[in-house]
């Protein structure tokens, strides 16, 4: 687990989990292919294992062809999710094409088999497979953040270009996304058309390396991405420390803002981006009335912010850090190091699985009372584990 250096305006470090060095497929499963062998695309051929079909547990009844179609990856009829779970590598055939279609993480080829050639559906990238209907795709285990309108995101700003009236922000994504002068509220909430004044004061607003919460407003199809922090649930994030997991484990909740209360020396509050910057940061209690209000008169949509969530007007852009107190900052640590740790077992992330995972690390270590094991560590993976199964 690497750490990086402590950026000026965050007390805290970032910690990043680790790459998973394979993926491999769960015990049990079969691999897929059509009668007779397919062509790897490395150009060699490869014999596949005849598995046996059942009756899956769609909604949709399909005939005996495209019950073949789906041999190997659609089995296991009242069998668990892992059991289900099934992982196809590049270049290998997982569906008939004469009954199927195909969608994003698959392309049409023809199988060499005992009765001749046939279209099927070959996985172009190593993933997980998923059907709707007849629809059959190839979701990546691994990959970039691919943002969504209304998705809430954590991001850093990269570059202030006063010109253009516009931020950079990296939030993980295939580039910057960008936050105009326009799309930010005024300091003390003045609702005032943007003035060349303002364009000179956007280094007061945000400036390089400060860390913010917002909601993607636009999503391109170039690949551009425009956000907004038109709401007092959205600003300059402080008193905390940044942990940066898999985008493809960020569990959508009703609320990414997730206040985590045990005792009086854990109080803690996640903000989870879906783009895979989590921040961990010290509870800062807020104006229910004033963030009800605010939410009643604002235009833009509540995205996956929740309700009940809102931030002092005065304090969107402040970045002094408040002081926090050595138990605050240990179970801060505590948690950073558990979404590490799920990250890297490949869990995912929700607001039950990093509960559960944090109150067994505590049963098992207290927080003042030193660090994790490797037996701890198992078992917090295991109990993570049951809690996303519930």
């Amino acid at each position: 687990m690497a750490v990086a250096a402590p950026s000026s305006k965050s007390a805290f470090t970032v910690v990043r989990a680790p790459p998973r060095s394979r993926v491999l497929p769960p015990s049990g499963s079969s691999s897929i292919a059509a009668n007779g062998s397919h062509i790897h695309l490395s150009g060699h051929s490869h014999s596949s294992a005849h598995a046996s079909s059942s009756k899956d547990a769609m909604d949709v009844d399909y005939d005996e062809d495209e019950q073949a179609a789906l041999r190997g990856y659609m089995d296991g009829e009242g069998g668990s999710t892992a059991e289900n779970f099934k992982v196809a590598t590049a270049g290998e055939a997982i569906a008939s094409a004469s009954s199927l279609m195909r969608g994003h993480g698959a392309y049409l080829s023809s199988v060499e088999g005992d009765e001749g050639s046939a279209a099927s559906i070959v996985s172009s990238l190593c993933g997980t497979v998923t059907r709707t209907n007849r629809l059959i795709s190839v979701s990546p285990v691994r990959c970039r953040y691919a943002p969504e309108v209304g998705d809430l995101v954590v991001g850093r700003i990269t570059e202030v270009s006063a010109g253009q009236r516009r931020w950079k922000v990296d939030i993980a994504s295939r580039q910057d996304a960008v936050l105009s002068l326009s799309s930010v509220n005024l300091p003390g909430g003045v609702q005032r058309r943007k003035l060349e004044s303002d364009e000179l004061q956007m280094r007061v607003f945000f400036q390089e390396k400060d860390l913010l919460v917002a909601e993607v407003q636009t999503a391109f199809q170039d690949g551009a991405v425009a956000l907004h922090t038109r709401s007092l649930r959205y600003g300059k994030l402080r008193n905390g420390q940044l942990a940066i997991v898999q985008p493809v484990l960020i569990r959508r909740l009703k609320s990414h803002f997730v206040h985590l209360k045990r005792d009086d020396s854990v109080d803690l509050d996640l903000t989870i981006g879906l783009n895979g910057f989590i921040w961990v940061s010290k509870h800062s209690d807020y104006d229910a009335t004033k963030a009800e209000q605010e939410q009643g008169s604002a235009s833009m949509s509540t995205g996956l912010a929740g309700s009940g969530v809102g931030r002092d007007i005065d304090g969107v852009y402040s970045d002094v850090n408040e002081s926090i107190p050595p138990h605050t900052m240990q179970a801060i640590s505590r948690m950073c190091y558990i979404l590490a740790l799920l990250s890297n077992a490949h869990i995912p992330i929700s607001d039950a699985s990093v509960g559960r995972a944090f109150d067994v690390s505590v049963e098992l270590a207290p927080v003042q009372g030193g660090g994790l094991t490797e037996l701890i560590c198992a078992q917090i993976r295991q109990e993570a584990l049951k809690a996303i199964a519930r």
